[in-house]
């Protein structure tokens, strides 16, 4: 079992004729996963390597029955493809794209949560987003979706939710090397408005039972951190070791993602520490020493 995606899952790539979204198409296909093609506006019925191309969402959602889509749209359009994708109830959205400004961020939120709400009515399961500014989602030796290296993984029984990318792979190295290998790996992203938060990530994996412990990793900035660790506290049935980086961070000043920066006493990676020991959650000193903090909660 894993979460959210799985060999079932059917992917289109919003941008597919981009260099970049052309590129991990392929090594998503390459993988083993079910990218049956993508949509660029005024490109519908050209085949790309392989990959048919579609002008809507719409289409592409009729023509291969997609659950899920990767978005490598540019930053001034991901928005507007974003809820595209959910108009045509693609379930799942993976927004690769960096630099989304934050009042289109907003909107989307706005967007996404009216529909939910719509859904719920009717008794519908929720679209999720996962992103923007993140390495995607991959279930190893099922499915990967986004531009994590899948060499690297290992399926097992670790679940993985971070706001960073290259960490989110050292935290992979480190589980694959002392045997654990990983369920599901979720790259929520940095920005300060996305998608799927560090409390839906832990809900789902609490619920997963491949998913044996958790590592999450966290960075300075907002208040994400400490409102998990407080759902940690209250609903976690699973080990969880945690890191927080930017621990040197000068206040005031915005390191790396969009969401990293400290303001006044909130925010700081000591705050954000402390509220995850409190919540009896193995906090990491360095990123180094993640795999050793879950060895010393975990008990197979």
């Amino acid at each position: 079992m894993s979460v959210l995606v799985n060999k079932d899952s059917i992917i289109i790539t919003q941008g597919i004729t981009g260099k970049a979204g052309l590129f991990h198409s392929t090594q998503c296909r390459e993988y083993g996963a079910q990218l049956i093609g993508g949509v660029t506006p005024g490109k519908g019925g050209q085949v790309v390597d392989g990959f048919q191309v579609w002008d809507t969402c719409e289409e592409a959602k009729q023509k291969c029955n997609a659950n899920v889509s990767m978005v490598f749209v540019p930053p001034f359009a991901a928005a507007d493809s974003i809820m595209e994708a959910f108009e045509a109830e693609i379930e799942l959205v993976v927004a690769i794209t960096e630099g989304i400004p934050v009042i289109d961020m907003l909107r989307v939120r706005s967007f996404l949560d009216n529909k939910n709400k719509l859904r719920a009515e009717h008794g519908k399961e929720p679209l999720r987003l996962i992103g923007p500014n993140c390495p995607g989602i991959i279930s190893p030796g099922q499915t990967k979706i986004g531009i994590m290296p899948g060499y690297i993984h290992k399926e097992g029984a670790v679940g993985i939710v971070s706001r960073s990318g290259t960490l989110t792979y050292e935290a992979v190295h480190q589980t694959t090397a002392i045997g654990l290998g990983q369920s599901t790996c979720i790259g929520i992203g940095g920005d300060p408005v996305n998608g799927t938060n560090f409390i839906d990530a832990l809900d789902l994996f609490n619920k997963d039972d491949q998913t044996e412990a958790v590592i999450m990793i966290g960075e300075i900035g907002g208040s994400a951190e400490e409102e998990a660790a407080e759902w940690v506290a209250q609903n976690m049935k699973k080990p969880v070791a945690a890191f927080i980086a930017g621990q040197t961070a000068p206040p005031g000043r915005r390191m790396g993602h969009a969401g990293a920066i400290i303001s006044g006493s909130s925010g700081t990676a000591e705050s954000k520490m402390t509220a995850l020991r409190n919540a009896g959650i193995e906090v990491a000193v360095s990123p180094a020493e993640m795999g050793s903090a879950l060895k010393n909660i975990y008990k197979k």
